[in-house]
């Protein structure tokens, strides 16, 4: 291969943790489905609101005070079924709620929940705010959500923990504690720009959030996407495939880019994504084909041809069973939607 798949072959340790960040950027660039949407949420003792289950996922970051996170067992069927231990929030923590669960935030575990109320949008704040409680402490956050579309998750965020905390203080994540301060400056002290400013924050903050969860992952750990990007063979191999989805990769070609074996090779790939290298390159070709019938008016010809089917035919009978439709239906259903 030629052009900038060259430079795949031999790359070290920290070549492959900057193309890692890359990949964690395509996988939720193909799942978002619409811009976050947040709300500032200011109790004072004692306060406890009831968040619904929402689609995509949810995040909190705490901008003054403390507080009490519950999580609800919106999906007990689920393999992860998070603990429903109430987690302690102290100022700059930020939780993530992978699939949108419904919770419980609180000045305390034993405070009741009301519902949660819409926002007042202020013309002088650049997102809405909701107030409750007393006349205690005070907490201040903000809250929102990910659209994402979790009917058909990337395996790197299907992997992720149902709830992932994050403290930022004591010089720990020092870049999603600074995006973390960025964003309290402009929500205490709106001014001209402030509302650019916020949405760009928190539409950077999810890779802020899940890039530091990564880093935070032992660095022995046996398997997982925190173990393959950073991973001296798994890592070339999958760059090379988000980097040139339509090229005619095999096992062995592949194999080769990682300096292994076919057989070698294909286990240690298996091992850490959770598919075999075949299986992930036509999850990845879908995904990108979707994307592009959604988001574009290329022909057929030309979407088989960018995800690497030689014809039309050949394509949409992989998308179909992929998808479970049509590409031309699908197309139309999502511009329906």
């Amino acid at each position: 291969m030629s052009g900038s798949l060259g430079c795949v072959r031999g790359r070290g340790p920290e070549q492959a943790k900057g193309r890692a960040v890359d990949i964690l950027t395509e996988a939720l660039g193909s799942m978002r489905t619409g811009h976050p949407t947040s709300v500032r949420t200011e109790g004072r003792a004692p306060w406890g609101l009831r968040l619904p289950p929402v689609a995509g996922a949810g995040f909190h970051v705490v901008l003054h005070g403390t507080c009490w996170l519950i999580p609800l067992e919106d999906a007990p069927d689920a393999p992860d079924a998070p603990d429903t231990e109430p987690i302690a929030l102290s100022p700059g923590d930020v939780v993530f709620l992978r699939d949108g669960r419904g919770h419980i935030l609180a000045d305390d575990p034993a405070t009741p929940a009301e519902e949660e109320q819409p926002g007042q949008h202020r013309p002088s704040t650049p997102i809405g705010t909701v107030t409750l409680g007393g006349d205690g402490a005070r907490t201040s956050l903000l809250c929102g959500n990910y659209h994402l579309d979790q009917g058909r998750p990337h395996p790197l965020v299907r992997q992720l923990p149902a709830v992932i905390h994050l403290p930022t203080g004591q010089g720990r994540h020092p870049e999603l504690s600074a995006a973390v301060q960025l964003l309290r400056a402009e929500l205490d002290h709106p001014r001209v720009g402030s509302a650019g400013i916020v949405p760009a924050l928190i539409d950077s903050l999810l890779l802020y959030i899940l890039r530091a969860w990564l880093e935070d992952q032992p660095p022995a750990a046996a398997a997982g996407w925190a173990a393959a990007l950073g991973d001296s063979a798994v890592a070339p191999a999958l760059a090379a495939i988000h980097e040139a989805p339509s090229a005619q990769w095999t096992v062995e070609s592949l194999a080769d880019r990682a300096g292994l074996s076919r057989a070698a090779f294909a286990r240690r790939f298996t091992t850490l994504v959770g598919e075999p290298p075949m299986a992930y390159l036509t999850r990845w070709r879908m995904t990108n084909a979707a994307k592009l019938l959604r988001e574009s008016e290329a022909p057929l010809t030309t979407v088989a041809a960018r995800t690497g089917y030689g014809s039309e035919y050949a394509f949409a009978k992989a998308f179909k069973r992929e998808y479970g439709q049509a590409p031309g239906g699908y197309r139309r259903q999502s511009r329906a939607a």
